[in-house]
């Protein structure tokens, strides 16, 4: 009788121990990764899209001939996918334009396998960025981050539908690494522009493009747009991938969601001409680089930035400058627009100024 209680008790807490272990190891599996997923998954969009592209004969033909006879292009429809992501409870949803770019129908698809025809609020070329619209109310939505705080070393997680895979279980697949370097600039890139980049190893694959980069409490840091392949043009992630940070992909859809594009139409009140070692010699400038104004509209920015003829441009933000397409390239790429200042640095008189000038709207 007594040893039967004795194995009871013992067998009592053998399973109270074995409980109590895996209670234990099932609430070490939660931390806060799998706690960011969880926050953010529900707004991570599938975006699937029919585009229509013109193509003509692949075959090479005779200019003389081509020159009566122009070669016919016909049209064919081709099939996309990438991602995106919900940031209003309205359905607005953000992701890449070149995800977009073309299309002729976009089928937006949220975890659980809802779909939704979208509309185009607005696209952004230079950017890479496009605003869409859900039919309905009460979506699931992200909270945004503040990319101006990241720290280099923290957590990050891609999310979105690489390969197509969202359309297997109708969730989005999450990768995770670190946020790997910031602030990263790439100046004009097949006419888009890409600056302050945020650096990651969290693997982004095809597909991923227009879905969001987290950080660990899953807030949006991140909108994934572009891989490194190196040399070897693997397809896939090598452990370097970029993203457009959120606070200039917040700016522009706030923008596009208000006016339905980017005015980005400015004016200066200048002309100018470059710098030559002729002109630099008449004038007695001590150097042949620059940009040198010749006319100032009445009533300008660059009147109201105190500009006066026969200043020599030297620098725009910066950098130095030596036409004026030099200096429309910094302002694109800087994504200065008007009621931005431009800071320029200019000779007058034997010594340097600095000035300020606010693009005005044409």
């Amino acid at each position: 009788m007594i040893k039967k209680i004795i194995l009871s008790l013992l067998a009592l807490i053998f399973l109270g121990a074995y409980g109590f272990s895996q209670s234990t190891i099932n609430q070490s599996r939660q931390n806060a990764i799998t706690q960011a997923i969880k926050n953010a998954s529900p707004a991570v969009a599938s975006i699937n899209v029919t585009q229509v592209r013109r193509y003509s004969s692949p075959f090479q033909r005779d200019p003389w001939f081509e020159y009566f006879f122009p070669p016919e292009f016909r049209q064919r429809e081709v099939k996309g996918s990438g991602s995106g992501v919900v940031i209003s409870p309205d359905g607005y949803v953000l992701t890449n334009d070149h995800v977009i770019e073309y299309a002729s129908k976009i089928i937006v698809t949220l975890p659980g396998g809802e779909e939704y025809n979208a509309d185009v609020v607005g696209v952004d070329n230079i950017t890479d960025l496009a605003l869409l619209k859900l039919d309905g109310s009460d979506f699931p939505y992200v909270k945004m981050g503040d990319s101006e705080k990241l720290i280099i070393g923290e957590w990050a997680v891609a999310l979105g539908n690489p390969f197509g895979l969202f359309d297997v279980n109708q969730q989005p697949t999450a990768t995770v690494g670190i946020v790997s370097g910031k602030d990263l600039d790439f100046g004009v890139q097949s006419g888009k522009v890409f600056q302050d980049m945020i650096q990651t190893d969290a693997a982004i694959n095809p597909g991923n493009s227009g879905g969001p980069l987290v950080n660990s409490e899953g807030e949006v840091i991140g909108i994934n747009t572009f891989i490194y392949t190196g040399s070897s043009g693997s397809q896939g992630s090598i452990g370097i991938g970029f993203a457009i940070p959120i606070n200039r992909a917040r700016r522009i859809a706030e923008e596009l969601k208000s006016k339905g594009r980017i005015e980005r139409e400015y004016y200066t009140g200048l002309t100018v001409q470059p710098l030559d070692r002729k002109t630099s010699r008449y004038l007695g400038i001590p150097f042949n680089e620059g940009v040198i104004i010749t006319q100032i509209l009445k009533n300008s920015p660059a009147t109201k930035a105190n500009l006066v003829l026969r200043d020599v441009i030297v620098a725009v933000e910066r950098e130095n400058v030596r036409s004026s397409e030099e200096i429309m390239q910094i302002i694109k790429i800087k994504d200065l627009r008007p009621g931005d200042k431009v800071k320029m640095r200019v000779w007058r008189n034997g010594r340097y100024l600095n000035k300020s000038l606010t693009l005005g709207k044409l």
